[in-house]
């Protein structure tokens, strides 16, 4: 089964964030238009941080055009310059924040540790951990004033396990989860919350974990312990669970959803691919 078929759906769902103020990077598609999808539907204003103007119209026109209240920034946020133009747009408008999920993200540039260069090492810590020190930064002032918030942040399982494919991807994701956990013991007294989710299996534009396994249903329940592909509204459920006072006790933990793979096992080396492997039809 690889569709979102069995999956609650929230139709009938009480509204879990009606008035908040919510700040998603990294929102135009993928797991990130997923939770601005969501979060407006549970009543929240999404301001979104998109750096493709394509597809923060997109998102603006599918969200707004379901009733939903949301604004889109072109901004890169691995660009302190844009961050700051962010956070004043924002603050300027509603004077607050009350959730801000910083999603992006990026397995690229994927380099085998003994060809990786600075470089890649630089552009791995700026679009995987950087600019989650800097959005944070730029938003938590204002949410230590008003003795409230939730932070949630969206990092990878590849952070909680070992990762061979790419270790210094890896040790980003995990300083990712582990600033979570840091965060959340020092603003707990201001009322701020802070979670992360680690995902796997997400399929988005981004990671496609469909086109060349069409026709292998069958394996996937020897891949993820639930059996299926994940979506991103696997994800965004989680966030808006972390993200409303349905947490309101919940903080420091980095949670995988990924479909069990963390618990089952994860990466496995196929000697007859000569590679590490998630999804193997033939070790």
């Amino acid at each position: 089964m690889t569709g979102d078929e069995g999956v609650p759906q929230i139709d009938d769902w009480n509204r879990l964030l009606d008035g908040q103020i919510a700040v998603v990077t990294g929102g135009g598609d993928g797991i990130g238009a997923g939770i601005a999808r969501l979060f407006a539907q549970h009543g929240a204003h999404v301001e979104v941080a998109e750096v493709d103007w394509e597809r923060a119209d997109r998102i603006h026109d599918e969200v707004a055009g379901a009733g939903g209240s949301i604004r889109c920034h072109v901004v890169d946020v691995t660009v302190d310059d844009d961050v700051a133009r962010l956070a004043d747009a924002v603050l300027t408008e509603h004077g607050r924040v009350d959730v801000l999920v910083n999603n992006v993200g990026d397995y690229r540039p994927l380099v085998p540790f003994d060809q990786s260069t600075p470089q890649s090492w630089q552009r791995q810590y700026d679009v995987n951990l950087r600019h989650v020190f800097a959005v944070t930064r730029a938003f938590v002032p204002t949410m230590i004033e008003a003795h409230r918030g939730s932070i949630v942040t969206v990092h990878s399982v590849e952070g909680m396990r070992g990762y061979p494919r790419d270790p210094v991807y890896g040790a980003m994701k995990a300083a990712a989860a582990h600033f979570t956990t840091c965060l959340a013991v020092d603003l707990g007294r201001h009322g701020i919350r802070v979670n992360g989710i680690g995902t796997d299996l997400a399929q988005t534009p981004q990671v496609d974990y469909l086109t060349g396994y069409e026709n292998v249903d069958d394996l996937w329940a020897s891949w993820a312990p639930v059996g299926r592909v994940g979506w991103p509204e696997d994800q965004a459920r989680v966030a808006l669970f972390l993200a409303s006072e349905q947490s309101a006790f919940v903080t420091g933990h980095n949670i995988p959803v990924d479909g069990g793979t963390k618990a089952g096992g994860g990466w496995l080396f196929s000697p007859r691919e000569g590679r590490f492997v998630n999804r193997s039809r033939n070790l």
